[in-house]
């Protein structure tokens, strides 16, 4: 098989395909069953395969779909990865998350049913879920428009002006770190612990419980120039210091400082899990994101489907949401191939590092 062919054309057939391998490999299958439904009524959960050791001292996980329709990627690599034989020791295990968020990669959506951006919604309780950058409450209009003009939209003139007025590093922070404050806006946090993600933290506390060490990787599309890859780190360990050590172990650049990389850093994230179980493994977090269009075109794409879904009740099937999942999941045989080879020689050099 092809990269291409590791890519499933819609969730319900990535799920299928994922749940079929995983078997074949010899996994022990859990599903965390959510209540949101996917189109025509059909029911959605995280499909987890799990192998080896039922109480292991050392782990490797692996996930993919936070971001809903980015998962197609992720699904690819983890299918590639389930076609080729797992060597696990006695006192590890592989984990394999399929779709943290699998009404997104459903409706082709980033978000989820309640238009939460999952990867800024792992906060604590005790911590205030508010607040908004100033250049995100200057942008709103431009980000989340009321409505679309019936003539040109003037959105990249309108958008170069922002970024010659606050610089594309503030502008790209001030937007992309997780707002509060517009629940039908781009990049929403929410303001309590979304389903998705309190029931993941649940299934961790209770199948964790006798782990002393955890790599995880978590795949991402959309950030980055075409085809490039960069390896974020996270970790609760001194970040550079780990950065150097594992990145040196591992035979790859990982970057602790993602605005100085282009990029920004998140409210929320994802890898914050591992520091709310308890108690708290030793981990890493490795977030390993593709790059595909350019980014003012990305937000361009996803600022037209969010105002479609929540203005035109539309469904999967919609240019807006079509166009979204293109610019996530590029239909490049050779894009394709790329992620597929170099997801699956990441998970294999994380789990040659921590199964040594």
């Amino acid at each position: 098989m092809t990269g291409n062919d590791y890519f499933s054309k819609t969730y319900a057939i990535a799920r299928s395909r994922f749940i079929a391998s995983a078997c074949a490999a010899g996994a022990t299958m859990d599903e965390v069953s959510l209540d949101a439904m996917g189109p025509a009524g059909t029911p959605l959960a995280i499909e987890i395969a799990w192998f080896g050791a039922e109480r292991p001292s050392r782990v490797v996980i692996h996930s993919s779909g936070i971001h809903g329709v980015e998962g197609f990627a992720g699904s690819a690599v983890q299918l590639a990865l389930l076609d080729s034989p797992l060597d696990i020791p006695q006192d590890a295990a592989l984990i394999m998350v399929h779709c943290l968020n699998p009404y997104g990669m459903a409706w082709l959506r980033r978000v989820n049913e309640h238009n939460v951006d999952l990867n800024r919604n792992f906060i604590l309780d005790v911590e205030e879920r508010s607040g908004v950058a100033d250049t995100y409450r200057a942008l709103n209009s431009l980000l989340n428009p009321a409505r679309l003009p019936a003539g040109p939209d003037l959105f990249y003139p309108r958008a170069i002006r922002c970024i010659l007025k606050y610089g594309m590093p503030a502008l790209r922070q001030g937007v992309a770190e997780g707002q509060y404050e517009y629940p039908e806006g781009l990049f929403y946090g929410g303001t309590e612990f979304e389903q998705g993600p309190l029931l993941y933290l649940g299934w961790l506390s209770l199948r964790l419980r006798s782990v002393s060490r955890v790599i995880a990787v978590d795949v991402h599309t959309g950030l980055g120039k075409w085809g490039e890859e960069a390896l974020y780190l996270r970790s609760g360990r001194d970040q550079p210091d780990e950065a150097t050590r594992l990145g040196a172990e591992l035979g790859r650049t990982l970057v602790t400082d993602a605005v100085a990389h282009g990029a920004y850093e998140i409210r929320g994230m994802l890898s914050d899990v591992f520091g709310m179980l308890e108690p708290a493994p030793d981990w890493s977090f490795i977030l390993q994101e593709f790059g595909t269009y350019p980014g003012l075109r990305v937000i361009n794409a996803l600022r037209q489907e969010n105002y479609w879904h929540h203005h035109g009740n539309v469904g999967p099937e919609h240019s807006s949401k079509q166009n979204l999942k293109r610019m996530l999941a590029p239909e490049n045989g050779a894009w394709r191939t790329s992620v597929v080879d170099r997801g699956v020689s990441l998970c294999r050099s994380v789990m040659d590092h921590v199964f040594a």
